[in-house]
């Protein structure tokens, strides 16, 4: 009988509070993840049949200590936004004696900081995992397995184990057709494990995975994961949309496709009909910024090469929506970055923009330079779409980058969302009545449309929304589903920024009363320092006045979502200990000069 017979495999908690959680726009579609552990589903059919496996993805399900007490060991697989969750499985595992075999995007960057792990196998695992697994067997397994040599993708056929999934959790599913990406953005890690050379699966292979899916029930979006789907252009025209439009026209177009790729999508007009007309409805690209000098500085040469707001418009008009990424905090930014990100996203039309502040990841040859320059101050976080957090000495003075960052999420993302109905209209107008949106009108549909119109009128943005529902509802009827899909999205968009903002008004809050209990209790410490004997009556008051602060911060905390408070409790506990201390050495000079109050 095998050692290891029962391997528990967990998926860490990716924080809700960030743009690509799409947290709070699964409420209407009663879903609990927006995609699947895709990763840790084929390695799971690495394992021979006669393991037995089981899956916890702790953003659909509780991890409890009774997992972990049945498995022979734990399988991690982690990004490093999920590294806190991660951390703590880890200790669970550690307490109840069950080994960890720990893997993943993150722990192949910065596995030498990670602690409690037995195992560490590193990089993509489809060549030596079946090694791993006898040596795991035979008591000679390794504390570390390096990456080992990119496989070869195109002449095997993984099939994920989607039965491991509870399809009814998820509000989209995720295949890969191939790795790597052909351009060396300076920010992005991509092809610096993946490589410069996209490997494509077989296209038959490829569409194995979809009968899979499809025979599991699946009849939801898919997303294709590839770091840049169009990385071969030749291939993808060649190989894979004929086939897929072939697959889609023989199960009725089942099927909405999204997926990643670089702007120069827009110079092949063959490739964008292709994937239109092969189901693909959303793409992702990375433009960054409008400023030419930070792409140049970025290595973003894709981007320098086109009109990047004339690529936009192009793409749309082939059926795709864009949805973007922009970052903020370049060397080369100017003062008047933040008005010309806002500009180029509202006049483009792209609802869903991610804006985030340049972080600088572990292995990519930003974080090379900024070491050498002396720059780095912290890890980052993973997550970045968080206002505060910036883990290197920026060019530009810090407070003004944050400020000018809150302002356009502020903006983009404003209290009523009118800017991004705005942004939401052009796209649709841009889009047209498209055959391609075309999905069957299901039950499933009708019930998000009511839970959509019952709920969103009456929050803070229901006048836009009732406006731009009602317009489209009269100009677009037929991609009428797209204008309640924007409108759920965008709740999600306005729940982070409005909790944000509640946030940093919580903290701005706390800064200035400790700063006035600072410049009090400094005024009473001198006044006692040079002898005074005509000190206030009311010392004792300040005492009164940090409680009621202190009191008054734990109730504004309370009226923040969940998801958002534990980074403001931090800077809570951060705040009431400065205040404690500010009191003690007061007492110390009272005690020291023999004064009672």
């Amino acid at each position: 009988m095998k050692k290891f017979n029962n391997i528990l495999l967990v998926y860490p908690e990716v924080p809700n509070n960030t743009f690509w959680s799409f947290k709070y726009a699964l409420k209407f579609l009663k879903k609990k993840s927006s995609m699947p552990p895709l990763g840790i589903i084929t390695v799971a059919a690495l394992f021979p049949e006669e393991y037995d496996l089981k899956l916890v993805d702790m953003n659909v399900e509780l991890l409890n200590d009774k997992d972990i007490i049945w498995a022979d060991a734990v399988f991690i697989s982690a990004m490093i936004v999920q590294k806190d969750s991660m951390e703590r499985v880890i200790a669970a595992c550690n307490r109840l004696e069950t080994k960890v075999v720990l893997g993943g995007p993150h722990p192949t960057a910065t596995y030498k900081e990670i602690h409690g792990v037995d195992h560490f196998v590193l990089g993509e695992v489809e060549d030596m995992f079946g090694e791993f697994l006898d040596d795991l067997e035979n008591g000679v397994a390794k504390k570390l397995y390096p990456l080992p040599k990119r496989p070869d993708m195109f002449s095997r056929a993984i099939i994920p184990r989607f039965d491991l999934l509870n399809l009814k959790a998820y509000s989209s599913m995720s295949v890969q057709f191939c790795r790597g990406c052909p351009f060396k953005c300076e920010f992005c890690d991509i092809w610096k494990v993946y490589g410069n050379k996209p490997r494509l699966k077989n296209p038959e292979y490829f569409l194995y995975e979809l009968d899979s899916l499809y025979d599991s029930g699946w009849r939801g979006p898919v997303f294709i994961v590839d770091d840049n789907f169009i990385g071969n252009k030749g291939k993808i025209k060649k190989w894979l949309l004929p086939a897929l439009k072939k697959w889609q026209e023989n199960h009725d177009f089942v099927y909405r496709f999204f997926t990643e790729a670089s702007i120069n999508l827009a110079e092949d007009e063959e490739l964008l009909a292709g994937m239109r007309d092969a189901g693909f409805n959303e793409v992702f690209i990375g433009i960054e910024t409008p400023s030419m000098k930070c792409l140049k500085e970025a290595g973003k040469t894709q981007n320098l090469k086109i009109d990047m707001q004339g690529a936009v418009r192009k793409i749309q008009q082939y059926g795709l929506e864009v949805m973007a990424g922009f970052i903020l905090g370049f060397d080369s930014d100017t003062d008047d970055i933040f008005e010309r990100q806002i500009s180029f996203i509202q006049e483009t039309g792209i609802p869903k923009a991610m804006v985030g502040l340049l972080t600088a990841l572990p292995g990519t040859n930003l974080y090379s330079r900024l070491l050498k320059e002396g720059r780095i101050i912290g890890k980052s976080s993973g997550n970045n779409t968080d206002s505060i957090s910036l883990n290197f000495k920026t060019i530009m003075e810090r407070m003004k980058l944050i400020k000018g960052y809150k302002n356009v999420l502020s903006n983009i993302y404003d209290s009523n969302l009118k800017n991004y109905f705005i942004r939401c209209n052009k796209l649709i107008d841009n889009l047209g009545d498209t055959v391609y949106f075309k999905r069957k009108f299901r039950i499933h549909d009708l019930m998000i449309l009511f839970r959509s119109i019952f709920y969103q009128p009456f929050t803070p943005y229901g006048y836009q929304y009732i406006k731009f529902v009602i317009r489209n509802l009269i100009r677009h009827r037929k991609i009428f589903s797209e204008t309640i899909r924007f409108s759920i999205i965008g709740h999600h968009f306005h729940t982070i920024t409005q909790e944000r903002r509640k946030i940093e008004k919580i903290i701005s809050y706390m800064d200035e009363k400790n700063r006035y209990l600072s410049e009090q209790i400094s005024r009473y410490s001198e006044m006692v320092i040079n002898g005074s004997r005509d000190l206030p009556c009311n010392i004792a008051d300040l005492w009164n006045q940090k409680k009621e602060i202190l009191d008054k911060t734990r109730n504004k905390i309370n009226k923040i979502h969940v998801d958002f408070r534990d980074e403001t409790i931090a800077q809570y506990h951060d705040a009431a200990t400065r205040m404690q201390a500010m009191f003690c050495s007061f007492e110390k000079d009272l005690i020291k000069y023999g004064i009672t109050v």
